[in-house]
């Protein structure tokens, strides 16, 4: 198995910063999950959570980043890498933003930064997983450069785009 470089935990943008997670994230992250309509998690489960993506991060060297706007300073969201329904070898990129950071591409220039910090690594391939529902983050995907491979079933989930991009 080949190795890889740690990815980069600090990435900076025009307008974003990428950095590692800190437990005071916690209560924005809730903020953030919530909005899938779920219900707010409660802050202690992320607060774990949080340490367990830490923890993670520092075992396989790829992470999920919060992104903060530069200027305003406020959390929006997080992008980065996973291992998901991918490899350590081949992981998924994966975001999520607060809807009123939505359509302002943020999504795309975060992605822009996690596929070069993993191109930094000398992996050769990335996925993505998205539900074949999800037009705009399909739409981010395609203008990273990221091509459909296939389309799955996976109850709940419905039908799952993967799409994958060479690297670099």
């Amino acid at each position: 198995m080949p190795t890889y470089a740690t990815m980069s935990y600090h990435l900076e943008t025009e307008r974003l910063i990428l950095r590692p997670w800190a437990e005071s994230d916690a209560e924005e992250f809730c903020e953030l999950l919530a909005e899938r309509g779920k219900g707010k998690p409660p802050v202690e489960r992320i607060r774990k959570a949080i340490g367990e993506m830490l923890a993670a991060t520092a075992e396989n060297g790829i992470a999920l980043l919060p992104i903060r706007r530069r200027e305003e300073g406020d959390f929006i969201g997080y992008c980065g890498l996973i291992v998901g329904r991918a490899t350590l070898e081949e992981p998924e990129i994966a975001y999520e933003l607060f809807q009123h950071a939505h359509n302002r591409g943020y999504a795309t220039e975060a992605s822009r930064a996690i596929v070069g910090a993993a191109a930094a690594t000398g992996r050769e391939r990335l996925w993505s997983t998205v539900g074949t529902w999800n037009e705009p983050s399909l739409r981010v995907l395609e203008k990273l450069g990221f091509t459909r491979d296939r389309v799955t079933v996976e109850g709940e989930a419905g039908e799952v785009a993967w799409l994958t991009r060479e690297l670099p």
